[in-house]
């Protein structure tokens, strides 16, 4: 029976190995190697021999770096198709990574393994012939015996391969035990200095505890007078402590009584203190109050008295006879009566006659005019818009202008560019727009002229009890759209 497989026949239980020729017929041939005599070489591998054992680990390594070492050499279609994909890998790096693949492929594929053992044999000539024969030297290494003999396959290469073992596994028990002897031989030397060591630490010890049996009865004296004395010291630091506790009550006593007395002092000066300040505060607000409102009141008056005289043309210091002589007067309207009486809320002419009056005051309800005139635009805008108008109004009359804002509709503090001559306030938390317009009113003195511009009719009858004129917020739209 014959069959071929990648260069190697079988013939009769001997395997041999064909040439594999190039394309075109060429004899393939590996580089530096010298031309074959032969077209075969034949190699005894006896019929049915095997392995019962893997090889071994020493063995079967030296077998896989021989063969990675070959695998470089082949032309791709002479590598088998497992191992193509590391045949680009460097030698011992294709060795140390397809181990298992290069032995199976070793084990399986006669005809790899045939060219691994060209290789082998070309590279370890004398001994590779031994091998063969069956004369091995001695003194040769049992793992290049074994794995010559395993990719050679002469004649009883197992028996070859289970000696090599046998070696191997009699090298490693040899040392194994020359491990051991030298580990013993160390430790007895270990042993007999520590017994050296130990009888001097002995000794050493020994001396050691008589001298602390000496200082210990020494200390047990010491300790015993000790004792006494802080037994003594005990009852003295007891009979201190208590007249201390009993000196400690009584200062506790002393000590709260005076602090009783020091707080009820603390909060009469405290008192004292605040009435104090109290007086002075009120006196010093009062007084600036009062000189604010007669000032107020004096300039008022002031420029009533010239307009008067102006437009009667009223000679000073004159009087007329008749002035002389008793009679009944009509009664004159009070002070704080303003110009415009007659006129109606909604008459145009009413704000123009009302700004004409001297020193008179201009209160806004803000939010109520913006509103009112253009409530479609943002809340800022709508100040702004209001705030810039009256600027423009002050500049024209004169009349001191404020402008008053509802703090609640603000989510925070803003800042507000007024121009001069308005005075622009928000109303405080938890303080309406409408009670601060009543605190401006009322802070006025009596006598002054005092318009208030908004259309809400609490703020108009509020206005009005306080001898203020409201006007509603379209008269001051109309003449803010004539500036």
């Amino acid at each position: 029976m014959r069959y071929s497989s990648g260069g190697l026949r079988t013939v009769g239980g001997r395997c041999v190995y064909a040439g594999q020729r190039r394309r075109h017929g060429a004899r393939r041939t590996r580089p530096g190697a010298p031309p074959r005599d032969h077209e075969e070489q034949t190699i005894d591998t006896g019929p049915g021999e095997h392995l019962d054992q893997p090889l071994p680990e020493a063995v079967r390594q030296r077998v896989v770096e021989a063969a990675a070492g070959v695998i470089g050499a082949l032309r791709p279609d002479e590598i088998p198709a497992p191992l193509r994909r590391v045949a680009r890998f460097e030698p011992r790096r294709r060795a140390r990574l397809a181990a298992t693949l290069i032995a199976a492929q070793l084990e399986d594929d006669g005809g790899f393994r045939e060219r691994v053992a060209d290789v082998v044999r070309e590279s370890e000539p004398v001994l590779s012939e031994a091998v063969g024969s069956g004369s091995v030297p001695p003194a040769a290494d049992p793992v290049t015996v074994a794995a010559l003999a395993y990719l050679l396959r002469p004649p009883g290469w197992p028996d070859r391969v289970e000696t090599a073992r046998r070696e191997l596994e009699r090298s490693a028990a040899a040392a194994e035990e020359a491990k051991v002897a030298r580990e013993v031989a160390e430790l007895r030397e270990q042993v007999a200095a520590a017994k050296a060591t130990r009888s001097e630490e002995v000794e050493k010890l020994r001396a050691e505890l008589r001298e602390l049996r000496a200082e210990s009865a020494e200390l047990r004296k010491r300790l015993h007078e000790a004792r006494g004395k802080a037994k003594r010291e005990h009852a003295r630091a007891e009979e201190l402590d208590r007249r201390l506790g009993e000196e400690r009550a009584a200062a506790s006593v002393a000590t709260a009584s005076a602090e009783a007395e020091l707080r009820r002092l603390r909060s009469r000066l405290s008192h004292a203190e605040a009435a104090a300040e109290s007086a002075r505060r009120a006196a010093r607000e009062g007084r600036n109050v009062d000189e604010a409102r007669l000032r107020v009141l004096l300039d008022a008056l002031t420029d009533a008295a010239k307009g008067l005289r102006d437009e009667i043309a009223l000679p000073p210091g004159i009087t007329r006879p008749a002035d002389s002589v008793g009679g009944i007067t009509p009664s004159r309207p009070g002070h704080r009566t303003l110009p415009g009486r007659a006129l109606a809320d909604s008459d145009p002419a009413l704000l123009d006659q009302l700004l004409t009056l001297p020193q008179v005051h201009l209160i806004v309800d803000g939010y109520n005019v913006t509103k009112t005139g253009y409530g479609d635009l943002p809340l800022a805008d709508q100040r702004s818009r209001l705030v810039s108008g009256l600027g423009v109004l002050h500049a024209q009359t004169k009349a001191e202008v404020t402008v008053v804002f509802d703090g609640a509709e603000l989510n925070a503090p803003v800042a507000v560019q007024a121009p001069r001559g308005v005075r622009v306030l928000f109303s405080e938390p938890g303080q309406t727009a409408d009670e601060l317009i009543g605190h401006l009113v009322r802070a006025e003195p009596s006598g002054r002229a005092v318009v208030v511009i908004s259309s809400d009719q609490e703020v108009c009858d509020s206005a009005r009890r306080a001898d203020a004129r409201p006007a509603p917020s379209a008269l001051l739209l109309r003449r803010l759209g004539r500036t």
